[in-house]
């Protein structure tokens, strides 16, 4: 059972830091924790101690960033696998090292978080208005264009607040805008989108602009500019139907990861999310394959080896 290959290897290597090493009680506890907090990891990948790889070390730290833990502490254990993998070696238990060349965490960029294409269908059609009236339908055709808009084009929430009236080109399928530093950027708008714009711009933004003129697109009532933090709100309260709390930047991240699925380039993913640097863009490589991986697990019928361990 891997739980008990893991236990008397992690037995034997406190030991030796006890009696070898002469380390304090509270040290040795320590890498207890964070030793043992990686076996549980790897039970559940169906390895031990002693045939984890590389890959395993980088998923459990990925693991560490997405669960809020902090760099300091992420750092702390993997010393502790450091130290562990170095004794497993001289002791001629393992051949290779998993923690070799492996990133200091200050080096390390958090993987975004992104919806499910599923639920971000379900976050798009949204909740029925329960008693419509003039204004609350405005209101939700305006909320619509924009959920599309943030996920079509992902967009900054401060870029779509800034959106004009003259930076839309409906006829030609794409929105100017203005970005970090004030760089301009084209982004195309999928049919879905332009569909939400056109509703909008027909028969709610009059509605909302009560007669009141504004260069802005996306108005909130008596044509006042929208803030961010209505915005927000507007994006928690629309996921909800999507079973998870959702944010516009989850937007973004969403449509750059299912392109990214669908096999766009990365520099196509980057002249849209408006990156000056392609190395900000190929974190959501990482994210794709993460994906990936999970699906040939659940699906293929020949993934599940005898370890239950499909490399890539």
């Amino acid at each position: 059972m891997p739980a008990d290959r893991n236990a008397r290897v992690l037995s034997g290597f406190l030991d030796y830091l006890k009696v070898e090493k002469g380390l304090a009680p509270l040290t040795v506890a320590a890498y207890a924790t964070d030793i043992g907090q990686f076996s549980a990891f790897l039970q559940k990948q169906k390895r031990t101690l002693l045939n984890a790889r590389r890959i395993d070390v980088r998923d459990f730290i990925q693991e560490l960033f997405a669960n809020s833990v902090d760099g300091r502490s992420v750092g702390r254990k993997l010393s502790a696998l450091r130290h562990l993998y170095r004794y497993l070696l001289l002791d001629k238990l393992i051949e290779h090292d998993p923690t070799l060349n492996i990133d200091s965490p200050k080096q390390w960029k958090v993987l975004p978080k992104a919806l499910a294409r599923d639920e971000m269908e379900a976050m798009l059609r949204g909740p029925q208005l329960v008693s419509p009236n003039k204004e609350a339908e405005a209101i939700a055709a305006r909320d619509r264009a924009m959920l599309e808009v943030l996920y079509a084009g992902a967009l900054r929430v401060s870029e779509i607040v800034g959106v004009r009236l003259e930076d839309l080109k409906l006829d030609l399928g794409y929105v100017l805008v203005r970005g970090k530093g004030d760089k301009e950027r084209i982004v195309p708008l999928g049919k879905s989108a332009q569909e939400a714009l056109a509703d909008y711009m027909k028969h709610a933004r009059s509605v909302l602009a009560k007669e009141r003129s504004s260069p802005l697109l996306f108005l909130g009532r008596g044509a006042r500019k929208l803030t961010r933090q209505r915005i927000w709100q507007m994006v928690g309260a629309a996921s909800s139907s999507a079973g998870r709390h959702a944010s516009p930047h989850m937007l973004r991240h969403s449509c750059a990861t299912h392109m990214v699925e669908n096999g766009a380039d990365l520099r196509t993913v980057q002249t849209i999310l408006g990156h000056s640097d392609i190395s900000t863009t190929q974190v959501y490589t990482h994210l794709a394959l993460d994906r990936l991986k999970n699906v040939y697990q659940k699906h293929h019928p020949r993934a599940k080896a005898r370890e239950g361990i499909v490399e890539f």
